[in-house]
């Protein structure tokens, strides 16, 4: 009996932990964008414009994306979700694929498969098992490090029968090593941080009563 409480407990925590990261928001509905990063907490967020008013002033924040948590080409996919659920964030959600980004890279290089099959969907976690053992075979070990995230941004929002799919652009600084088995580094440096663009899609059924979203694809340029 003891044993099913403590498994309870820690399958409890592992849904509250990726809630937070990923999760809905709580207040200021339809209070989607959220201004530069580093002004966050600073000034209150922005509303996302509503594409069909077209006496929008010219200073509206799709005017200005560098002050923007999505891109441009995002804003049809947001409203869409927005419509579909109207608690959504893309202001929490940004912050939140940020954390996850830095949680996802770190399992994976460590080689937590618990944190990688709890932040991601069957395939992706099967590919980044499938990438572990290879480097459990030949003795390797990944000494990286996620030096700073120098953006992250909403690119893309396709919702199709109430399943979303957000894609979130990544620009970071990492520092990549391999060590072999004997801990000799065998690629990479420790001393240069490689500027890394990253595209990661993250899915979530709006229908769900799990707030959860999960990864679902990576691609690198």
């Amino acid at each position: 009996m003891l044993s099913i409480v403590l498994l309870a407990m820690v399958a409890a925590f592992l849904g509250l932990r990726l809630y937070s990261v990923l999760g809905k928001r709580t207040g200021h509905e339809q209070e989607p964008v959220l201004p530069r990063s580093e002004d966050r907490g600073a000034a209150a967020p922005s509303r996302l414009p509503d594409l069909g008013d077209s006496t929008a002033p010219a200073d509206a924040p799709a005017a200005s994306p560098s002050g923007l948590v999505y891109e441009p080409a995002a804003e049809r996919g947001l409203q869409a979700l927005l419509a579909a659920d109207g608690s959504f964030d893309a202001g929490r959600f940004v912050t939140g694929a940020e954390a996850a980004y830095r949680m996802i890279l770190e399992a994976y290089w460590s080689g937590d498969r618990n944190t990688l099959k709890d932040l991601t969907d069957a395939d992706t976690y099967a590919a980044f098992d499938a990438a572990i053992a290879g480097r459990e075979e030949r003795g390797e070990t990944l000494d990286n490090r996620l030096v700073r995230i120098d953006s992250a941004r909403i690119a893309a929002v396709d919702l199709n029968r109430g399943i979303a799919r957000i894609t979130v652009a990544y620009t970071a600084d990492i520092v990549a090593v391999t060590r072999g088995s004997d801990g000799a580094v065998i690629a990479g440096s420790l001393s240069d941080a490689v500027e890394t663009h990253d595209r990661w899609t993250f899915v979530r059924d709006t229908a769900s009563s799990d707030p959860n979203w999960k990864l679902d694809e990576t691609e690198s340029d």
